[in-house]
């Protein structure tokens, strides 16, 4: 399984279809120039598994490290994403091992990520990464 970091617009693209297939909210036309911008302004990472010949991204994790009071540094995941035909091979479960391992090289002692109510499969698998339920979370639109 090869694992790749993005770093130019290129390498968005070929994540571009997964991005937008689980976020649905985002503009097909600016999205690239938005993770560029997030890669390189605002330490996100985005790494991805691509498919055999590499014209698109199999699976894909977005991530960023920041520091709060109640943890210190610590990785929040933003993303985490499987095309469905790619599902059951292990994928989302290894990058979550590359993430989790770039923990440990930087002296990183928690990985977080929110998750939806209803997807049970996505919460197995982090239960069984060692991941727990540590509080919910709020948010409240403002328009």
């Amino acid at each position: 399984m090869e694992f790749r970091k993005a770093k130019t617009k290129a390498d968005i693209e070929i994540c571009k279809e997964a991005i937008l297939e689980f976020r649905g909210n985002l503009d097909p036309k600016t999205v690239v120039d938005q993770v560029f911008q997030m890669i390189n302004q605002e330490g996100f990472e985005l790494v991805y598994i691509p498919n055999a010949d590499n014209t698109k991204a199999g699976a894909f994790i977005g991530y960023r490290t920041i520091n709060m009071l109640r943890t210190g540094p610590m990785i929040y995941v933003d993303d985490l994403f499987t095309f469905s035909e790619f599902r059951g091979l292990g994928y989302a479960g290894a990058l979550l091992d590359y993430v989790a391992g770039e923990a440990a090289n930087e002296g990183i002692k928690s990985i977080h990520l929110d998750s939806g109510y209803a997807l049970h499969t996505a919460h197995r698998l982090y239960l069984n990464k060692g991941f727990h339920l540590a509080c919910n979370h709020f948010a409240k639109p403002i328009n």
